[in-house]
């Protein structure tokens, strides 16, 4: 068992656009988060539908790591990444409920590296994100995620 701690939250209105921090959103089951691009249909990747569109998350520590073994510098906002962990084993939640805060979200498989994102940061990211790049995940149930939630496994 783990029980880490989300750090922050990033949404863009519409695909392409910066990701901008917020302190809370309300995350709903079929949706995704309130206001982020995907919630509206407005993502680089809207035309393929599914549960992985809803939420996606990423480690703290592999953007810590990124630095250490890459000397790459990549801000969390600019991973593309919805929600910000610390101290939670992402890969391992492929399959299974866990939560954040009061929301349920279930893993429905990890968000490798993609040339969208290397084109909007740099490609060297790409190779040494690979099998650490996060998280899609699906919301199960609805509710407002927080900065500074609890994340356990359900």
């Amino acid at each position: 068992m783990f029980e880490g701690k989300l750090l922050a939250i990033f949404i863009a209105p519409q695909a392409g656009q910066p990701l901008q921090s917020i302190d809370q959103i309300r995350a709903v089951p079929g949706k995704g988060l309130e206001g982020d691009r995907y919630f509206s249909g407005l993502g680089n990747y809207s035309d393929r539908p599914g549960p992985d569109r809803e939420v996606t998350l990423i480690e703290s520590e592999a953007l810590q790591a990124l630095l250490q073994e890459a000397n790459i510098t990549l801000p969390a906002n600019e991973t593309r990444r919805n929600m910000l962990t610390e101290g939670v084993p992402l890969n391992h939640l492929v399959g299974k409920q866990f939560r954040v805060g009061e929301v349920i979200l279930r893993g429905v498989r990890l968000c490798e590296p993609c040339s969208y994102l290397a084109k909007l940061t740099r490609p060297e990211v790409t190779p040494a994100l690979v099998h650490r790049g996060g998280l899609r995940a699906q919301v199960v149930s609805e509710g407002i995620v927080r900065i500074g939630d609890v994340i356990t496994a359900e």
